[in-house]
């Protein structure tokens, strides 16, 4: 048995006992109404997220059958970076004025055209694929957030339910990232690689049809344009401390996160497949290119992986339900960041040694978990309702900046990492910052609500009426 394999079954057992333990000692909400509200958002974020995962494992196969060179495959990613980070911050940010229910809309239409040019093989039809899906990646971790918490505050639930909410959301996030694979998979088997990019447009639209019939609309500040806004914006950054420390530690982490992404595999891979050694593997190596030592095609199994780092995150998602019980967010966040800094450093320590570097990436894994519930539950308490969206992504542009200047330099990996941990080195002071800063508020039992403007009037009416 690899490592790999012992250790997704390590971890399908830890799990497994969180999952047990957090639902025996951790009361769920008995409120009716919340239940209904939080099922009714879950089902819509997690089709979002099910249209998104769909696509993430064979965009690279898809050019590659297309003749596509290895340059041109690098730009098309660089675009979609660069597009998230030009064109969907101003499209991400019209959630605030024209409403967040219209922009997950938007967001299912514009990821379902960039399913479209998927079908044609003509570098440019791809690149307006890249540009739509980068705009469509913007609104995706804006527009959802946004509406959750703007409802959330008006129905009068409490702060602790939505940090529940946000848990459950990543926790389903996961599983429904490890079933898009197994999904992917198939279909790509069955049909061709473009196969996984229809399936996902059917997801989408679906999704979106739900939208309409199950979500109401509201809005951040509906008197303002996009320059006001985004004036607005800056100045509660500028302002305000806590709204700054949340967008230098959300742009250092995901940045991180995104650059793990494109350096865990060669940092996994030995120098030498051992496959070579074993009796018997030479006629797979033959047949089908490097396999590993469980007979897996490639020098690792990179499904088993990306499983492990999967669950890893639903972990982290119970963890963050447990720690919110013992202390504030805002407090073990500070030694989650550290630990996330010091597991990215075991390549550099430790090169080549798989079982360690492995490990140390599992520990970053369960980090993800518990720092993305606990992200939007900061930002639920500290960024304004009337310009919530704009500010998520205002947050992106220096997210997205990392990763182009990431992808576009020639550096080496062991330069990568340190920068990554220099990065979260760096946010973890930054959350000791706004933990000083939290410690000086007033404790509030509740968020604060939606604030009460006349130009909400019509659209509260519209909704309830």
């Amino acid at each position: 048995m690899s490592i790999f394999v012992g250790g997704l079954w390590v971890l399908v057992v830890i799990c497994a006992l969180l999952f047990v333990y957090t639902r025996a000692s951790i009361p769920s909400s008995s409120d009716v109404n919340f239940k209904q509200f939080q099922r009714t958002y879950l089902v819509i974020y997690l089709m979002a997220m099910a249209g998104d995962w769909m696509q993430g494992p064979h965009v690279y196969a898809l050019y590659d059958s297309y003749g596509m060179t290895t340059h041109q495959i690098e730009i098309l990613f660089v675009a979609g970076f660069g597009s998230s980070m030009v064109f969907g911050t101003v499209v991400g940010s019209f959630a605030d004025k024209y409403g967040r229910r219209a922009n997950c809309i938007l967001y299912g239409i514009l990821y379902s055209l960039a399913c479209v040019t998927k079908h044609f093989g003509n570098f440019w039809i791809l690149m307006i694929g890249r540009l739509l899906g980068g705009i469509a990646t913007s609104i995706l971790y804006s527009a959802f957030e946004s509406w959750l918490i703007y409802e959330h505050n008006k129905r009068g639930f409490d702060q602790d339910s939505l940090g529940t909410v946000f848990s459950h959301a990543v926790l389903g996030n996961s599983v429904v990232a490890i079933l898009a694979g197994f999904v992917a998979q198939y279909f790509a088997d069955m049909f061709g690689f473009v196969a996984p990019f229809d399936v996902s447009l059917s997801i989408l639209t679906v999704m979106c049809v739900v939208i309409v019939f199950t979500w109401t609309e509201n809005y951040g500040d509906t008197s303002s344009n996009f320059y006001q806004s985004f004036s607005n914006s800056l100045h509660s950054i500028r302002t305000d401390p806590k709204i700054l420390c949340l967008g230098i530690i959300q742009s250092l982490f995901e940045g991180s996160m995104y650059t793990f992404v494109l350096e865990w595999t060669p940092a996994l891979t030995p120098h030498e497949p051992p496959a070579k050694e074993i009796p018997g593997a030479k006629a797979l190596l033959e047949a089908h290119g490097d396999v590993t030592v469980e007979g897996h095609r490639g020098a690792i199994p990179h499904g088993l992986i990306f499983a492990g780092f999967m669950i890893a995150i639903m972990i982290g998602s119970s963890l963050f339900k447990i720690f919110l019980r013992v202390t504030s967010v805002e407090s073990f966040m500070r030694p989650v960041l550290l630990v996330s800094a010091v597991s990215l450093l075991t390549p550099i320590f430790f090169p080549g040694n798989q079982l360690i570097i492995f490990s140390g990436f599992l520990v970053f894994e369960v980090c993800v978990g518990i720092f993305w519930p606990s992200l939007s539950t900061m930002r639920g308490k500290y960024v304004p309702e009337e310009t919530r969206a704009t500010i998520m992504n205002c947050f992106r542009i220096p997210l997205n900046m990392i990763v182009v200047v990431m992808l576009l330099q020639n550096l080496e990996m062991g330069v990568i990492f340190r920068c990554c941990a220099v990065f979260l080195v760096i946010a973890t002071l930054c959350q000791q910052w706004l933990y000083s800063l939290s410690q000086a508020l007033p404790k509030k039992p509740n968020l604060v609500a939606p604030p009460s403007r006349k130009e909400d009037t019509p659209a509260l009416l519209t909704e309830e009426g």
